[in-house]
């Protein structure tokens, strides 16, 4: 059983940043590509960006130069700063990790852009 726990979302104005942490724990051998996803009310749920185990990155179009993806294997974790914030980016984020053989979700963390 793997769990993932996302934080570090919040209420920010336009232009702002914030930084998103997600931490994989339980049993793990190895986890590969890991992503940031985010699903507005109404809408279907999005890739934001994802990095390899080799670290490569990947972005959707709409946040690439402001968004930025990493992750720290030691402490199975992956981050997404986010700067210069629009309205629309205003989602829950969640991630997502291939962990050994299954994909593998966390509850989500709410991200609010508004002035």
């Amino acid at each position: 059983q793997v769990q993932l726990v996302e934080s570090g979302g919040g209420l920010v104005q336009p232009g702002g940043s914030l930084r998103l942490s997600c931490v994989a724990s339980g049993s793990i051998f190895r986890i590969y590509t890991m992503a940031w996803y985010r699903q507005a009310p109404g809408k279907q749920r999005e890739l934001v960006a994802l990095i390899t185990s080799g670290d490569t990155t990947k972005y959707r179009d709409s946040v690439k130069g402001r968004f930025t993806i990493s992750r720290d294997n030691a402490k199975n974790t992956v981050y997404l700063q986010m700067n210069s914030l629009k309205p629309e980016d205003t989602a829950v984020y969640l991630c997502n990790a291939i962990v050994d053989v299954r994909s593998s979700w966390g509850q989500g963390t709410q991200v609010t852009v508004s002035s």
